[in-house]
């Protein structure tokens, strides 16, 4: 028997956000996203007419996941400094799951780039998110210019991606701790 139709669309949205991090948005189908939920088709289709309706609703669901992760890293940290360091030792906190499937922003990017897949841009809005807090981030913690602080929200958001492609290709924790270290360093020598 399926589960009350209150929470069934978020349920799908939730176990395919899972799989489409696990093993891709190419390599996951409708009928493994319906079986994981334990939902018949007929009720599967009732919520979602299509795998890129799914899409769609994964990459609001991020959206929504990363700005709340993003407001309470502006109250959790006293100083820009702090917030920064949040989004740093984030790689630290999911180290398993990064070295296990890579980043979750940057694999699906990267696959819907590959597949040319017109849900890219929605997609794209994840790096938004992040490239502009870093960056006000950055404003704040030196009064740099806008164009100054976005060129460090790039770098670091660049080298958080190296740093996940590699501990992922490689399966290595040590690497990420050693990283996250290593941009800790870097944090602190950009001075105030």
């Amino acid at each position: 028997m399926d589960k009350p139709t209150t929470g069934t669309r978020e349920r799908i949205v939730d176990t395919a956000d899972r799989l489409f991090y696990e093993r891709g948005y190419g390599h996951t189908s409708f009928a493994d996203i319906a079986a994981a939920v334990e939902l018949s088709r007929g009720n599967f289709y009732y919520h979602f007419k299509s795998k890129d309706e799914i899409l769609a609703a994964v990459i609001d669901l991020r959206r929504a996941r990363t700005q709340a992760m993003l407001d309470g890293w502006s109250t959790a940290g006293a100083t820009p400094r702090e917030r920064i360091g949040c989004f740093i030792d984030m790689m630290a906190m999911n180290a398993a799951a990064i070295r296990r499937n890579g980043c979750p922003v940057g694999t699906l990017c990267t696959e819907l780039a590959k597949l040319e897949h017109p849900a890219l841009p929605q997609a794209n809005t994840l790096f938004s998110l992040f490239r502009e807090w870093l960056g006000a981030q950055f404003v704040q913690l030196g009064g740099r210019a806008a164009a100054d602080a976005d060129s460090l929200a790039m770098h670091l958001l660049a080298r958080s991606q190296g740093i996940a492609t590699l501990a992922n290709a490689f399966d290595d924790a040590g690497f990420i701790r050693h990283e996250v270290s290593q941009l800790h360093g870097w944090l602190d020598a950009i001075g105030t």
